[in-house]
């Protein structure tokens, strides 16, 4: 049988995702690869396929213990025989995995480094061993944005099976850490797969953080009853915008370290299971998170690099659907991130260099009044659009959305020497606000007694208000005209030397300005938008076999996006499939599918059936 047949019979596919089959050919050759793909690309079936195809074993690395038994329900849905080792695993179902791994009835084993490095399952492994598969492969750079010291030692376990191919995956990766993931797991004349960043299906917005309050809950209203993440940066943040949205009557739970075990647990199984629309969380939450159908991701502070935000906004969407992605933008943000960074002390001086630059990278993409969707492509090397040809923006973010306009060169200029001048004048012994003050031509004593009520910068922007000398200042400070010095009890603000070179006509620097706030446009309904002459009865079918989905997964003990995705639901709701042959056709459906859960979505499409009931 064909990949492609495979694909149809088990997956109810009719055609790969971009370099899912090259990556396959090459793990059914033998070959080692290099698989960059971005979230929603595909990256399991590049080797669950081979599991079916193989006649062997194929073993997966993976440092995502909380979603492992979700990606073997996922993978037993298409009739794989998939089983996980990890700590979280009680005494009988081990056992029971041992059992299968002995008598040679497993295809696809999930384990964590931990439990590989342990060396006690190489016997069991290696007679049917055909491909070992690295996933989350960045977490082996430093250069990346979650390293994971464990991943180091991996070679030394895949060396013990040196006839197995083996395979690295990651949906983010620079060329330097793609370079390290070569390296550091020894990866053999590999096919080298990366496929293009973008997402086509995001919109991106990067806002100056004003009020976040206020802000978050404009994002969260734009999308009501659907599922999205909201990230900040501390605990305290986390616990007070929960708090709030919880009184603006958004269902939503807190997530951090700080929370007990059970009640992390209970937030997560709520999330995933759509029982909870919106987890507002620190970034401890969402690497085990494969929710299918999260509408929105809301960063409520800056994250620590452009990886990092890749990573986090992906969640968005993984489904194909459109989603939106924000990021509300503050200097204040990094300068936490730097300090935190000081604090640790194992940091080698190439770690803290490495963070220093992802910041700069993250705080221009925040600011930078250029496409979003063509920064994050070309911060990955890759162009944009993908095909190379011009494009007129991409109509899917604020600046292409005319949300966030850049000054003109000449205004752009003439704006900075202004802000410039005020830092210059105020000699680096002042922080922001007392900058802002300045240019905003608001006097208070402190100012009186230093005679700077009395300068030219005094009141020199007083048309443009606060929040567009506050993001001014923001963008400066991430162009490197200013710096916010570390050296005295507070934080203070100064002009550097590029910035003097700048106030004397020698560089060029780029401006926006957002628009006011509450502009952002909404973008139609993700059902809407995928089948565009969707009427209210095909939207009545559609959660009515969204229902019964949940319904399904719940007496199973699985999550909602295993049984089928969104994208399958939309489709079954719109075709009206009246046969398991039609229902065959529905993308994502498979065999195994439709001879589980065939009868009750037929069922649930010709309005028939009551909704079964959960264990």
């Amino acid at each position: 049988m064909s990949p492609e047949e495979i694909l149809k019979k088990r997956w109810g596919y009719d055609a790969f995702k971009p370099l899912q089959r090259e990556a396959i050919e090459a793990a059914l050759a033998g070959r080692d690869s290099l698989v960059v793909l971005p979230t929603g690309g595909g990256k399991s079936l590049c080797y669950q396929l081979p599991a079916v195809a193989g006649q062997g074993l194929v073993l997966v690395v993976s440092p995502l213990i909380a979603l492992m038994d979700d990606q073997v329900a996922a993978a037993r849905e298409a009739g794989l025989a998939a089983d996980a080792l990890h700590s979280n695993l009680k005494v009988g179902p081990k056992r029971e995995v041992y059992a299968n791994l002995n008598n040679g009835t497993t295809e696809l084993l999930y384990v964590s480094p931990e439990r590989l490095l342990a060396g006690d399952l190489y016997e069991a492994i290696a007679p049917r061993l055909i491909l070992a598969a690295v996933d989350e492969a960045h977490c082996v750079s430093h250069w990346g944005h979650e390293f994971r010291p464990e991943y180091r030692k991996l070679t030394e376990a895949l060396d013990l099976f040196p006839k197995a191919a083996r395979m690295a995956l990651t949906a983010t990766a620079t060329p330097a850490v793609r370079q390290d993931i070569l390296e550091r797991l020894g990866l053999r004349s590999p096919e080298i797969l990366v496929g293009h960043p973008d997402r086509p299906n995001l919109v991106y917005r990067a806002f100056p953080r004003r009020d976040q309050i206020k802000q978050v809950l404009e994002a969260v209203r734009r999308h009501p009853g659907e599922g999205g993440i909201v990230y900040a940066q501390t605990r305290k943040d986390v616990e007070r915008l929960a708090a709030k949205l919880k009184e603006e009557g958004v269902s939503c739970a807190p997530y951090h370290a700080g929370l007990g075990a059970e009640e992390r647990r209970q937030a997560q199984h709520d999330f995933v299971n759509e029982r909870l629309d919106v987890i507002v969380a620190t970034i401890a939450f969402g690497m085990g998170i494969d929710r299918s159908n999260v509408r929105y991701v809301i960063h409520a502070n800056t994250p620590r690099s452009v990886e990092h935000y890749q990573q986090e906004s992906g969640r968005a969407g993984r489904d194909g659907q459109p989603a939106e992605c924000t990021l509300l933008f503050s200097a204040s943000d990094l300068a936490t991130h730097r300090w935190l960074a000081k604090k640790d002390f194992t940091l080698p001086p190439e770690r803290l260099k490495a963070l220093e630059k992802q910041l700069r990278d993250i705080g221009r993409y925040a600011s930078a009044p250029v496409c979003r969707h063509g920064l994050l492509a070309a911060h990955f090397s890759a162009p944009y659009p993908a095909d190379g040809r011009a494009q007129d923006g991409c109509g899917a973010c604020d600046v292409c959305l005319g949300e966030t306009k850049g000054l003109p060169d000449d205004e752009a200029l003439l704006t900075a020497k202004k802000v410039l001048s005020a830092a210059w004048r105020a000699e680096g012994r002042y922080g922001t606000g007392y900058v802002v003050n300045l240019l905003l031509g608001r006097p208070n004593d402190r100012m009186a007694a230093n005679g700077h009520d009395k300068l030219q910068v005094f009141g020199l922007l007083k048309e443009a208000g606060e929040p567009a000398v506050r993001s001014w200042i923001d963008q400066l400070i991430v162009q490197d005209f200013l710096e916010v010095t570390e050296d005295s009890e507070y934080p203070l603000l100064r002009i550097t030397a590029e910035g003097r070179a700048l106030c004397q006509d020698r560089g060029s620097v780029k401006l926006g300005q957002p628009a006011p706030a509450g502009k952002a446009k909404k973008k139609p309904k993700a059902l809407k938008a995928v089948a565009g002459d969707f009427s209210d009865a095909d939207e009545a079918v559609f959660h009515r076999l969204r229902a019964l989905r949940r319904a399904l997964a719940d007496k199973a003990g699985i999550p909602p996006y295993v049984i089928c995705h969104d994208s399958a639901l939309v489709e079954m709701a719109a075709a009206r499939p009246a046969t398991p042959e039609a229902l065959l056709e529905i993308k994502g459906m498979g065999e195994k599918r439709v001879q589980k859960y065939g009868a009750a979505f037929l069922a649930a499409v010709a309005g028939q059936g009551d909704l079964p009931e959960a264990d």
